[in-house]
């Protein structure tokens, strides 16, 4: 993929990092990794397909689940190093634990403890294990 202004991100091993945030809201709901054919594709689509390091392929984000993420914006930061994707995030959960946010723990007095509710159970959003 030839795109002038993929070049301008600085890539890490081929990977860039990037954070989903809520447009409305600002609120922060997943954090993943895209190569140059997943954020090209991303910009092409209008909604956030991401590198899967585990898997080792794209992952349309919301292809199981329905969960999709609707990208409103995309930005680079100062360093070119990093994404952030303000997304509209379909159906309210973004995190595969059924919740808004992937970050739902908090650290209280040297430990973690949950502060987001489960909204769905995974097991009723996936059709197969991860």
């Amino acid at each position: 993929m030839n795109v002038p202004w993929l070049d301008e991100i600085r890539w890490t091993e081929g990977l860039v990092p990037v954070i989903a945030q809520q447009a409305d809201t600002g609120k922060v709901l997943m954090f993943a990794w895209m190569n140059r054919e997943s954020l090209g594709l991303t910009v092409e689509e209008g909604y956030a397909v991401y590198w899967s390091r585990s898997r080792g392929k794209l992952w349309r984000k919301g292809e199981e689940s329905g969960h999709r993420q609707k990208v409103t914006g995309l930005f680079l930061d100062c360093d070119e190093d990093v994404i952030l994707l303000k997304i509209e995030q379909e159906g309210g959960i973004a995190c595969h634990t059924g919740r808004e946010s992937c970050f739902y723990r908090h650290l209280v007095d040297g430990r973690w403890q949950s502060v987001e509710p489960v909204l769905k159970d995974p097991k009723e959003i996936y059709t197969k294990n991860e």
